[in-house]
């Protein structure tokens, strides 16, 4: 019988002994992409990178890059931080509000957890302090007759009025915000259930289902029939202009017909979809006599606290009670 060789290592040894970068060996990682393809929402993609292009332009005159990103990762901790308070400065420098002050730096703090899940850098931004912001401090709007006005206008006899009249009756009835309206697809629309299916906000690609009212229904039928959707995965509100006919309607497109539609009804305040969404919430709590556990089905907080501030702000109960506390002094 042939012995076999103790000193030669056979194919499994020569396996067991290989150095594991052998077979998982990468190139440095572009950290920027891993960053951006951990959001699953495009909508918080977007946002993010629109952020870290603003801090790298300002930083180093270019946006964000490859390259830029793992130099910025690569500084030592205090010349980091040092760099991001330069340009926190320099954001309020511009008049910028605190909560946009805050979010950018969120998304500079975001991106170094990623670099250091990923071995590239070795230090936090702790010592950068956010701003402190009062959330929520105006949530008045407008109220249900104002808005009534703004749908009137909708002129229904033309295509582009009857895909404005649903858009804007789905800001109403539904509380919804810009980008969960943006995202609709036709798929999303069930008719014969009176429901549509939404992503909602910071919940990345988990949907939720929400009953539609008789009107709103009839409004999104009105307009699928009128632009003749047969796409499941086609947008449900496109752009019908001549440049971007047929491409999904964004935010900023939504943001623009909202005030469009607000100035042309005679409303003086400064109107957004986000304030057409304080203005449903609010006239939901009158509706519910303060009801805020019934009205946070609607407005879908996740803390009841948030609906508490809304609240608060329509009964002026702050007012009242400086009222009361002034006559037991006079």
């Amino acid at each position: 019988m042939e012995r076999v060789n103790s000193q030669i290592p056979s194919n499994l040894e020569n396996s067991f002994n290989a150095k594991i970068e052998r077979h998982f060996t990468q190139p440095e990682p572009n950290v920027l992409t891993q960053f951006l393809l951990d959001k699953r929402n495009p909508g918080t993609r977007a946002a993010y990178s629109k952020d870290l292009n603003d801090f790298f332009r300002v930083t180093t005159g270019n946006i964000a890059t490859k390259d830029a990103v793992l130099e910025f990762l690569h500084l030592e901790r205090s010349a980091a931080v040092g760099v991001v308070l330069n340009y926190k400065a320099k954001l309020f420098e511009k008049g910028l509000a605190e909560s946009t002050v805050n979010r950018r730096l969120a998304a500079i703090k975001t991106l170094c957890s990623m670099g250091r899940k990923l071995g590239i850098c070795g230090f936090t931004l702790e010592d950068v302090k956010g701003e402190r912001v009062q959330q929520y401090r105006d949530t008045s709007g407008i109220t249900p007759e104002e808005y009534r006005k703004v749908l009137d206008i909708c002129d229904r006899s033309k295509i582009y009025g009857i895909r404005d009249y649903a858009l804007l009756k789905l800001l109403w009835d539904n509380a919804l915000r810009r980008n969960e309206v943006s995202l609709l697809n036709y798929g999303d629309f069930e008719p014969s259930a009176k429901e549509l299916t939404i992503l909602g906000k910071g919940k990345g690609t988990q949907t939720e289902i929400i009953g539609l009212s008789t009107s709103t229904t009839n409004a999104l039928l009105d307009w699928t029939k009128a632009y003749k959707h047969k796409k499941q995965k086609a947008p449900l509100f496109v752009a019908l202009d001549f440049q971007h006919k047929g491409h999904r309607i964004t935010g900023d497109g939504i943001y623009k017909m909202v005030r469009r539609y607000c100035k042309q009804a005679g409303i003086t305040k400064r109107m957004s979809p986000h304030r057409v969404r304080h203005s449903s919430i609010t006239a939901a709590l009158d509706a519910t006599d303060g009801n805020v556990r019934k009205v946070q089905k609607l407005s879908r907080h996740r803390q009841i606290d948030t609906l508490m501030i809304y609240d608060d702000n329509r009964a002026k109960d702050q007012v009242e009670l400086s009222e009361m506390l002034s006559g037991l002094t006079d």
